[in-house]
């Protein structure tokens, strides 16, 4: 039985390759937390997490001063039992996204550990559903983009094999929002997917309103249409119109997700590692949508949900938005538009150590041993 003798803790912040702007926020910075995990055997497991510009100082210093002196001496293989015992250790502060994204970092880290000593792939080891999965573009689709831009990029997303295109909406009047998506639904015809994402821009009213207008154009989801913990509004929605309902970028508990799977809020699922505490309650998720019916398309982190939309059977997309190129050696491999499931032992991220350690923010960089 190895026991946990090393944790190392790190945050790299990272700039957007392009700009990225929504409903209600600019995307303009990535807070990327490290942590790497050293068993007595002299394995080691690497995990990370995000924030989207704030609140990564919060997460490192939650890490370093209080979670990771807990894991020395622990058995690494106790994945379940650890994630508990630190929820509980920081049940004041739960649920939320602080807590969330640093348990998300040592989670993953315990499962790459996992993954490696057994020598497998964290797609096998977690269920081993398919070797490979459709992806959409988010890239070319933020809301300050042009519609010819729109439409050239979902052209070029088509020709390449891709399955859909994501479309941010919430431009101050609907007509706006019509207008752009018609052009991209004109251009690229029926057979390709539309994803919209309105990232909490609206009240129940103005959802209800702006669906029924985007109705015919055949969309493949509505996405974080109201407030995430607004549920009842959620079920107004969801009964008031065909088009399915996406939620989970922000929700922090499977409870959460239990309540809009029972309420019939949504049907479909964008549970994501770095928000939901990592792995262990990802796959929690998952398997509860698969007993509603409901397909799961996490948000973000597309190196690391590549791996687990393969590991279960209802998993059916993956968000194209490259951001650990500048951090890491080999990339995610995609064929046709679809991204394989890497073949490596460990979550299947390649990280050039050399970059990872020259980028890191020296007041964060930690190494708790036993």
């Amino acid at each position: 039985m190895a026991k946990i003798e090393k944790i190392e803790l790190r945050m790299v912040d990272l700039v957007p390759k392009v700009k990225r702007t929504d409903a209600i926020q600019s995307f303009v910075s990535q807070e990327t937390p490290i942590v790497t995990i050293t068993d007595s055997d002299g394995a080691t497991g690497t995990g990370y997490s995000y924030t989207i510009g704030t609140g990564g100082s919060s997460v490192m210093r939650l890490l370093a001063d209080h979670l990771a002196p807990r894991l020395i001496g622990r058995d690494a293989d106790q994945i379940e039992a650890i994630w508990h015992d630190l929820e509980f250790a920081t049940h004041a502060t739960t649920i939320g996204a602080i807590t969330a994204i640093a348990l998300a970092a040592i989670d993953t880290a315990l499962w790459d550990l996992r993954a490696r000593k057994q020598n497998l792939p964290l797609w096998k080891l977690a269920g081993g559903a398919k070797d490979r999965c459709p992806l959409y573009t988010t890239e070319g689709g933020w809301l300050h983009i042009e519609t010819q831009a729109l439409v050239d990029d979902a052209l070029e997303a088509k020709a390449k094999g891709f399955t859909g295109s994501k479309v941010k909406i919430g431009k101050p009047h609907g007509s706006e929002d019509f207008s752009r998506l018609s052009a991209v639904r004109k251009a690229l015809g029926d057979g390709y997917e539309i994803m919209t994402d309105c990232n909490q821009g609206f009240s129940v009213d103005e959802a209800i309103r702006r669906a029924e207008r985007l109705r015919e154009l055949d969309l493949a989801w509505i996405e974080e249409p109201l407030p995430a913990d607004d549920i009842d509004g959620h079920v107004r929605l969801s009964n008031s119109t065909a088009t399915p309902i996406a939620v989970g970028e922000s929700l922090y508990s499977i409870r959460h997700f239990r309540e809009y799977m029972q309420k019939g809020g949504a049907s479909i699922i964008q549970v994501d590692v770095g928000r939901i505490g990592g792995i262990t309650p990802w796959l929690k998720v998952a398997h509860a949508a698969e007993a509603f019916d409901m397909p799961v398309c996490p948000h973000f982190l597309m190196e690391l949900h590549v791996s687990l939309v393969c590991a279960i059977q209802n998993g059916k997309y993956v968000e194209y938005i490259p951001q650990l190129d500048e951090l890491t050696g080999a990339k995610m491999r995609i064929e046709n538009g679809h991204a394989l499931a890497p073949s490596e032992p460990g979550i299947g991220i390649d990280w050039d150590w050399d970059a990872v350690k020259a980028r890191s923010i020296a007041e964060f960089t930690t190494a708790i041993v036993k």
